[in-house]
């Protein structure tokens, strides 16, 4: 069974209808936890009424702070971290909970595949008030991708003593663009090679719903910017970089992955990388260090 963690911020809909999908389509009883963010439309209630477990900020925690403190309520070994805007097709605990199995250790990342809004193009409605239940239940089979190399994004699944020797998700990264490949890197330093995308493994993904409040004045374009540029400051190379020579992000699975090949390829884009990253120190050091001072502060 899995502990499953899902950030929201006032998108009760959407929450419902995602928790509607795991009650109909586990197998497993696992346990929901939802970190609620402000949560002005509803959502305690409903959650309350419906007996789900949840951690709660009165302000906008963004997904880091949300689900590490969600994280701290998780009663299972593995931690399933997920969106409120997804749909979970039949059967995906025990697909999860036999991949697991044949691994036969908890040094793993792995992720699910995203139908509509990812890997898959398989169109079945934009939102969960035109979304075609049938249609996608009787056809899902029959779109598919392959079990990938190196997923940095949700859904994915750890367990906890991982989870909590990396510290779970950081912080820094706010609302959360950029904590994903962040959280992967953390599993790289530990040593963590095993990192796969399954295709069987689907979830219907209405669009990054969760990503989409304008918490602030600043665009979600700005965030995401300054995503990368914490990610490049704090590891020295971007995550574009990261992705290709080190988890070769969307190729086939094969194998546990293994050392980058260190090639002449390899160093033209190591020194872009260093070319921008001594940019950022000098031109955008203020930036910078004010986010990783709020970090250091809370």
């Amino acid at each position: 069974m899995f502990s499953i963690l899902i950030p929201t911020f006032n998108n009760k809909e959407y929450l419902k209808f995602c928790i509607r999908s795991l009650k109909n389509n586990s197998d497993f009883n696992n346990q929901i936890i939802c970190h609620v963010n402000v949560g002005e439309d509803g959502t305690l209630n409903f959650l309350k009424q419906n007996n789900i477990e949840y951690s709660y900020t009165k302000y906008n925690s963004g997904i880091c702070e949300g689900i590490n403190k969600a994280a701290k309520l998780a009663k299972f070994e593995y931690l399933l971290y997920a969106h409120d805007d997804f749909y979970f097709c039949p059967g995906w605990d025990s697909i999860l909970s036999e991949e697991v199995k044949k691994i036969g250790h908890n040094n793993f990342y792995l992720s699910g595949t995203m139908m509509h809004q990812g890997q898959i193009k398989f169109n079945c409605g934009n939102t969960p008030y035109n979304f075609d239940e049938k249609k996608f239940l009787d056809e899902y089979k029959n779109h598919n991708f392959y079990d990938f190399q190196g997923s940095t994004w949700a859904p994915s699944l750890v367990h906890k003593d991982i989870w909590n020797k990396v510290g779970g998700f950081s912080e820094e990264y706010f609302p959360g663009t950029g904590s994903d490949p962040d959280f992967n890197m953390k599993l790289w330093n530990i040593g963590i090679r095993f990192f796969k995308g399954i295709n069987n493994f689907k979830v219907y993904h209405f669009g990054s719903i969760v990503l989409r409040k304008k918490i602030t004045k600043v665009s979600n374009k700005k965030y995401g910017s300054i995503g990368a540029k914490i990610f490049l400051i704090k590891w020295g190379i971007t995550i574009k970089f990261f992705k290709r020579f080190y988890l070769k992000s969307n190729t086939k699975y094969f194998n546990p992955l293994t050392e980058p090949e260190k090639n002449i390829i390899y160093y033209i884009n190591l020194f872009k990388c260093k070319l921008y990253y001594f940019y950022l120190k000098i031109f955008k050091r203020k930036l910078i260090n004010t986010i990783f001072d709020k970090q250091n502060n809370n």
